[in-house]
């Protein structure tokens, strides 16, 4: 029983940091303009260009890759271009020594921004991918233009408690072999530079997502207009979505008749979706679109 009650915590934990078996089963609907890897900070960082225009940098959850978005990529990729990345250790982006932290890896997006020779970009990040997000626009304002964060919580006790309780068990004795029987695991063993290398993903994860954080004063530092987005059954307690809207401005007053009441921050409650469904569906880019079309306040 141990065991078995040991397991269904380590599948969930995945199953929250990355994606649904449906999305990771789907082939990719979409073909990449252009593929590459970048050098940034010791990694080679792969990348996949899908679309034209401005540029939208699209980071995955834990344990994922970029195939996670295949649902949504075309009405996201219609009109500008994203640039989907695999983060340290995951997809086709090989490790190195050095410990998984969202400060790195938020170093490793700036870095792939000025790398493409892009001024100012887009970003946006699901779950681990918007923790990273996050932590870009906190480090590296210059590169940001707008920011999307998708079920992502400021405060570690964001996340409702069993979600955390599954955290936990992702670095246990067994973990990664009982995992090789998920989806994400599959992805993982097709496209990864070393498949051996699951355990160490997992452990470097986990210790990751044990640590406790809370963003709280960085998030009421961002200048950029920022969307939140997260669905009304998400993995994020839903009085925590409305508690970061009001660290970024938003919720403090009546917006008006004429709108100059209103923050640069949006927020976005999707019904009927929970954190394992909302990366896959197209509520997702028919809220982010408008979002990102929109003129940039003092725009002329």
């Amino acid at each position: 029983m141990m065991l078995i009650r040991s397991f269904i915590a380590t599948f969930a934990a995945g199953i929250i940091l990355a994606a649904s078996a449906l999305a990771f089963a789907q082939t990719r609907t979409t073909t990449a303009l252009k593929t590459g890897y970048a050098p940034v900070n010791g990694l080679k960082l792969y990348y996949e260009i899908h679309g034209t225009g401005e540029p939208l940098i699209l980071l995955h959850g834990g344990l994922a890759a970029t195939e996670m978005f295949g649902e949504v990529m075309p009405a996201l990729s219609n009109d500008r271009q994203v640039i989907a990345v695999d983060l340290q250790a995951h997809g086709r982006t090989a490790d190195i020594d050095r410990p998984l932290s969202y400060d790195a890896m938020a170093d490793d997006i700036a870095a792939l921004i000025k790398h493409l020779g892009i001024e100012r970009a887009d970003v946006m990040g699901y779950s681990v991918g918007g923790g990273v997000a996050l932590r870009t626009a906190v480090r590296h304002p210059e590169v940001m233009r707008k920011l999307v964060l998708v079920s992502t919580a400021f405060r570690r006790d964001g996340w409702y408690p069993e979600i955390l309780a599954g955290m936990a068990q992702m670095g246990a004795a067994g973990a990664a072999e009982s995992m090789k029987q998920t989806p994400m695991y599959q992805l993982y063993a097709r496209v990864a530079p070393k498949p051996a290398d699951w355990a160490v993903l997992l452990i470097k994860l986990n210790e990751m997502l044990k640590k406790d954080y809370d963003w709280s004063k960085d998030v009421a530092t961002i200048k950029v207009p920022t969307l939140l987005v997260f669905g009304d059954a998400d993995a994020v307690r839903t009085a925590h979505a409305v508690q970061f809207f009001e660290l970024l401005g938003g919720g403090k007053k009546d917006g008006g008749w004429d709108g100059s009441g209103m923050s640069i921050a949006r927020l976005a409650i999707l019904p009927g979706l929970t954190h394992y469904s909302i990366f896959s569906s197209p509520a997702l880019p028919a809220s982010v679109t408008p979002f990102l079309d929109t003129p940039m306040p003092g725009a002329k």
